[in-house]
């Protein structure tokens, strides 16, 4: 192994489990031929797995072997670097809030960057580009509202927010009434039933 594949490998297990490798990050190493190239032979030889063009993450070594890392820490790790906001899709909300019991199959995440899929070895994680109002509230139960209603649709999202009403504390639902007038107009006049009348 060449001393730039042991300084990329190096360079790799000393950021956090799923953070995304690639080229340009790597330059203070070598030149970018030098580097595609040794990315590439990490790639091929198993030290590294190439998730997507031009991103590399290191694999988790255990002791039954290496594994891919965690979907949502990869995913985590890309929102970071990248300055996104990445967020659970609607279906994911939905079952996680008891609105459906169906489980998704598919990794399917929200995002304010561009569609992309990434690759961990068998696994594939889908980035779809979403409009601003569903990726509101990330990471709190007021956002997984927003995002599960608007999996649910119009024809549904009644007796959703009614389920909704006696399981969630009122503070999150405030949240979300707060927030309708950047919702459609469908969504938005389902949760203005939230909003104590006057």
């Amino acid at each position: 192994m060449s001393n730039l594949a042991q300084q990329v490998l190096a360079h790799a297990a000393s950021m956090p489990e799923g953070a995304s490798l690639s080229a340009k990050a790597l330059l203070h190493l070598g030149s970018r031929a030098a580097v595609d190239q040794a990315l590439s032979r990490l790639a091929r030889s198993g030290e590294l797995l190439r998730a997507g063009r031009g991103v590399y993450v290191l694999p988790v070594k255990g002791k039954f072997g290496a594994r891919a890392p965690e979907v949502a820490k990869v995913v985590q790790e890309w929102a970071t670097q990248r300055g996104e906001t990445v967020v659970g899709n609607g279906a994911t909300a939905a079952n996680a809030l008891g609105l459906t019991t169906q489980v998704p199959v598919r990794q399917v995440f929200l995002t304010s960057g561009r569609s992309r899929k990434l690759r961990l070895g068998s696994q594939t994680i889908e980035l779809q580009h979403a409009p601003p109002w569903q990726l509101l509230f990330p990471g709190q139960a007021a956002g997984e509202v927003i995002r599960s209603l608007a999996w649910v649709g119009p024809s549904g999202s009644e007796a959703a927010l009614g389920k909704l009403k006696r399981k969630l504390p009122a503070s999150d639902l405030q949240a979300v009434a707060g927030a309708r007038e950047r919702l459609p107009t469908w969504l938005a006049s389902q949760v203005s039933a939230l909003v104590p009348r006057a």
